[in-house]
């Protein structure tokens, strides 16, 4: 996606602003984030979404002061979770001889490696779920071995990771006191207990005092509105009305077959196992959600989820197999195809979505636009501020002061911009052209063009562009209007 231009500002270069700061030893902010939205200027990403597990990154901007380095960085940690899948299935199969275990561990193992939910966060650039999924494998792997110091060092990780971890944390010891509820395991059952309490109480701090402590605004991401306005209300109609909640969850055709697919791409084997559990949180996250941009398959959502859901589908096939131990031979053949099965389903889909395109040499090629838009970026001055395309933007983060192109004009030095396609947050093509000419008519000259893509240079600083709006310190924070036609398939978005 990088060499096709068709990874953006967002959210790539939000996050690779963030890390460069983390790695000049400040606190990270992304000037495309908060130009965007309009948050104070020194609003920090720490107030947006809570994951200062990031600055664990930032060594690698000493080495390589490039976006990419993100993108390398996502890719080696979904890896490292391949040996962890594999000791797992080890686990699960610890009944079976020797070659049976091997071969259901290379399977597991592969069917994570080309799991859909990975591909889709990859192609989304760069996000947080980078530590998300290895550090849910782990603490997932050392709870079968029973090794909880380990546990407990994985679910605190989480909790810096993301927010709203600290719930699939504490659903996670509800599922080791579930499972040693009969003895066996006192220390299962104090890391239980203490996760349990200690996931949804750091959830709780992060979103009621350490978020609007780094500036960011109450509320900001509450898209609940038909279960409550806030959390409390939400949790009060959760047990006096639930019918509600399922009419919210399965009311839309989309967010049932959102459900329906996540399951059903393993073939239900996640439904076998207590595991699936605790991707619960995540999953009403977006089926509660009345934001369309949660419901699709397209995002990195999912892979917060594939963890726990490809575990549970593990867990399930060794218990089929242990339980036809005892019957004949054909049927042993049956539940051994059955596996292979579920992995060869899972690479479909993932080819389906775009895994394929990996081997045509003409996905690696950008189009005639891309080449344009990258070759706009490079005429503009270090140091310059600036108003990019989208999916340029990212490559001007390293030397300039970096916004993207939105809908209100910005004031910045030069303007890189494409009238030809729709590009985020635009609805259609005529909106840029009508912010090129609102641009040229008020103080800025082309100064390059290529095709449909330009560069515009602000040659008379005295005129002001009609709408003009550069966020201060009492900025009022601003969302996306979701487009209208959003939330009609699992496949766009």
């Amino acid at each position: 996606m990088w060499h096709t231009v068709g990874v953006g500002g967002f959210d790539l270069g939000i996050f690779d602003q963030g890390v460069r700061a983390y790695a000049r030893f400040e606190l990270p902010r992304s000037e495309i984030k908060n130009v965007h939205h309009e948050f104070p200027p020194l609003v920090s990403l720490l107030g947006d979404h809570f994951s200062p597990v990031l600055a664990l990154l930032a060594p690698l901007y000493w080495v390589g002061n490039d976006p990419r380095v993100l993108i390398l960085a996502q890719s080696a940690l979904f890896a490292a979770g391949t040996p962890v899948v594999r000791r797992m299935a080890l686990r699960c199969f610890a009944h079976a001889v020797p070659a049976t275990r091997d071969r259901a561990a290379f399977l597991a193992a592969l069917s994570y490696a080309v799991g859909w939910p990975l591909l889709m966060a990859a192609r989304n650039g760069f996000h947080e779920v980078a530590f998300a999924v290895p550090l849910t494998l782990l603490m997932l792997e050392r709870g079968l071995a029973r090794r909880y110091g380990a546990v407990c060092v994985c679910a605190v990780l989480l909790c810096l990771t993301k927010e709203d971890l600290g719930l699939v944390v504490g659903v996670y010891g509800a599922v080791l006191l579930w499972r040693n509820r009969r003895g066996g395991g006192g220390r299962a059952r104090l890391t239980g207990a203490a996760l349990l309490v200690l996931g949804p109480a750091m959830t709780a701090v992060t979103v009621g005092a350490l978020i609007p402590a780094m500036g960011g605004p109450r509320q900001y991401y509450w898209s609940y509105g038909e279960v409550g306005a806030d959390f409390v209300e939400l949790a009060h109609r959760a047990v006096t009305d639930p019918g509600a909640f399922l009419a919210v969850a399965f009311g839309t055709p989309v967010k049932a077959g959102l459900i329906l697919w996540l399951v059903a791409t393993l073939l239900f084997l996640p439904l076998g196992s207590a595991t699936t559990l605790c991707a619960l949180p995540l999953i009403a996250e977006r089926v509660l959600s009345d934001n369309p941009h949660h419901w699709p398959i397209i995002h990195h959502y999912d892979a917060f989820a594939w963890p726990f859901l490809l575990t549970a589908a593990v867990e399930t096939a060794a218990r089929i197999h242990r339980a036809a131990q005892g019957e004949g031979r054909a049927f042993r053949r049956r539940v051994a195809v059955g596996g292979v099965c579920a992995v060869g389903l899972n690479a479909v889909v993932a080819c389906c979505l775009g895994l394929a395109a990996l081997v045509n040499p003409h996905h690696w090629v950008p189009s005639a636009r891309g080449q344009a838009l990258t070759e706009a970026a490079e005429r503009v001055p270090d140091g310059a501020t600036v108003e990019a395309d989208n999916n340029v933007a990212v490559r001007l983060t390293a030397r300039t002061r970096t916004m993207i192109l939105d809908a209100a004009p910005r004031g910045a030095d030069y303007v890189v911009l494409q009238t030809a396609e729709t590009t985020f947050p635009f609805t259609s093509p005529a909106q840029l052209k009508q912010r090129q000419e609102l641009l040229l008519a008020n103080g800025y000259r082309r100064i390059w063009a290529k095709g449909d893509v330009a560069l515009l240079c602000r040659v008379d600083r005295t005129a002001v562009v009609p709408g003009t709006r550069v966020p201060g310190p009492d900025s009022t924070p601003v969302k996306d209007v979701p487009d209208p036609a959003l939330g009609r398939s699992l496949f766009t978005g």
